[in-house]
């Protein structure tokens, strides 16, 4: 664990920085597993080993990288590819990474290495550049090929059973640790996604006419257990894979597992705070978008 002049060090660093927006996304880990990964003050990037092999893990193939420049850098955004026609291939993921770019303006990357242009796309209509619209946080990006290297398109969870389950989300974004926050001191630039893991706390709406009334929320608990959970959820992480959202993770998918069966459940939209202990990450409600994700990507295949 950093002791308290690095993390002031850290700290300061960030206010120079990084300027986060509303809506962001990247991986902040414990600190306990920063730490028996081998990250350190002298290496902050070195401690995210289990976080990285739990992105890579067979079952979450269908993560896939967003770039803003045409392929020459990755991480700006994530996403999901959800399945394939004859001539297309269809990614999810979110509005507010194309606030300030259009949708084909972007290429994506697939988990097995294949680049795509994407040559059409459909925003949520009822997306607005605002936290207080996460639940309409989608967006539908068609690409130019198929993918056919990222294993089978991912089932997308219908249900209405995400309350106090164990989601897993990932992305290609930046990384931090609880006690400080994204940062990046700890990221080396590599095109690599990381994974944490988070209860679900807040469960709101499943219906496409609700305003905002359609996403999931994780708190991220202190280790120590000093911060009261406002939901009324846990107090202290549930798995050694704690942790939040941060920039670049934004679109990626996050994971139920149910009966055996992996299942996307949750869009990564945004965060509280800065993505360290005692504050939130959110997630669009995958359940509640199943007739618009329907209309826009037939391929997509729902189960409960």
């Amino acid at each position: 664990m950093p002791n308290r002049m690095t993390r002031r060090l850290i700290r300061f660093a960030l206010t120079l920085t990084l300027a986060l927006p509303a809506a962001a996304s990247a991986v902040v880990i414990l600190d306990s597993t920063w730490s028996a990964e081998g990250g350190d003050e002298r290496d902050p990037t070195a401690g995210f080993g289990a976080a990285i092999e739990l992105a890579q893990r067979p079952q979450f193939r269908a993560l896939v990288a967003l770039s803003s420049d045409g392929g020459e850098t990755w991480g700006d955004c994530s996403g999901t590819w959800i399945g394939n026609d004859r001539r297309h291939g269809y990614v999810l993921t979110a509005a507010h990474c194309f606030d300030e770019a259009a949708p084909e303006d972007f290429a994506v990357l697939s988990s097995g290495g294949s680049e795509y242009a994407v040559v059409d796309s459909v925003i949520h209509e009822e997306w607005v550049d605002t936290a207080s619209t996460t639940g309409h946080d989608a967006a539908i990006l068609v690409l130019d090929a198929p993918v056919r290297d990222a294993g089978p398109a991912p089932e997308l969870y219908a249900g209405r059973e995400e309350r106090g389950r164990l989601l897993t989300y990932m992305g290609y974004g930046s990384r931090g640790i609880s006690s400080v926050g994204e940062s990046e001191e700890f990221h080396d630039g590599e095109v690599t996604p990381a994974g944490a893991q988070g209860l679900v706390d807040v469960v709101k709406g499943g219906s496409d006419d609700e305003d905002s009334g359609n996403y999931l929320g994780v708190f991220l608990p202190a280790e120590d257990g000093s911060i009261d959970n406002p939901y009324g959820g846990a107090t202290v992480p549930g798995s050694r894979f704690a942790g939040l959202l941060g920039s670049g993770d934004s679109g990626g998918p996050a994971w139920l597992e149910i009966d055996g069966r992996w299942m996307v459940a949750g869009v990564n939209s945004n965060g509280t705070g800065n993505a360290e202990a005692g504050e939130t990450s959110w997630f669009v409600r995958v359940s509640g978008k199943r007739p618009w994700i329907l209309e826009h990507a037939p391929v997509a295949r729902f189960a409960r």
